[in-house]
């Protein structure tokens, strides 16, 4: 049985920056979808959702909102019912709600 431990931000610089790069992601999903819609049609359905979570995150983190290990992320959901292939950036989402979970590995 492999264990696959998933890595934590150590900072909180490095955590925005992951929220940052998945938002950068999400865009760049939307515009494979723009590109390619047929087989990408599948995304449509979690793209939006995916974008405003990622968004109220990082603008909880700006404002100083945020708490970490509140619960799962609620975009938790959409990275359970997608592949890999779907979901290209699936483990940093992963990461994201790793380190939220347990918080700052330090």
């Amino acid at each position: 049985m492999v264990n696959t431990k998933i890595v934590r931000a150590r900072s909180t610089d490095e955590y925005v920056q992951m929220i940052q790069q998945a938002l950068d992601d999400v865009w760049d999903l939307h515009q494979a979808i723009e590109f390619d819609e047929e087989s990408m049609s599948y995304a449509r359905e979690f793209i939006g959702p995916l974008e405003n979570q990622l968004k109220g995150l990082y603008q909880a983190m700006k404002d100083g909102e945020y708490e970490f290990a509140n619960g799962e992320l609620p975009f938790m959901e959409i990275v359970e019912k997608y592949h890999d292939a779907q979901l290209p950036f699936k483990y940093l989402l992963k990461r994201i709600n790793e380190t939220h979970m347990k918080g700052l590995d330090v």
